[in-house]
């Protein structure tokens, strides 16, 4: 396989984050997450308190950048809009959604080549 294997992710929010000094933010990179990244925020005393807390504490983990921030950490992920925040999640879904094993199947019959996913859970 030549195709090469995309771990960083450039976005720009709808909103922006509003820094203190008044700039703001648009521009910034999400990575693809890792293991980590989704079992360790569960021992976070924030997550087990409020399990909502989950998605702050993951995308600040997995949002490598935005704008000029010097650090994307809890706090800063706190501070976003809500379409922004909206946004990062639906990108996290996508970005790390896995895709379907796919079977290259030819009909028998006709000899259309077609592609089929992969059920795991039916038995042959």
């Amino acid at each position: 396989m030549d195709q090469e294997f995309q771990t960083e992710f450039e976005f720009d929010l709808p909103k922006g984050y509003l820094d203190a000094q008044g700039a703001l933010h648009r521009h910034g990179t999400m990575r693809l997450a890792t293991a980590a990244d989704e079992i360790l925020p569960l021992r976070d005393p924030r997550v087990v308190q409020n399990p909502g807390y989950l998605t702050i504490i993951l995308l600040s983990r997995v949002v490598t950048s935005l704008g000029t921030v010097p650090k994307v950490d809890p706090r800063v992920i706190e501070k976003l809009y809500s379409p922004d925040l909206a946004f990062l999640q639906n990108m996290y879904q996508q970005v790390n959604a896995i895709e379907p094993m796919m079977n290259s199947c030819v009909c028998p019959e006709c000899g259309h080549k077609f592609e089929q996913p992969v059920n795991f859970t039916e038995a042959e």
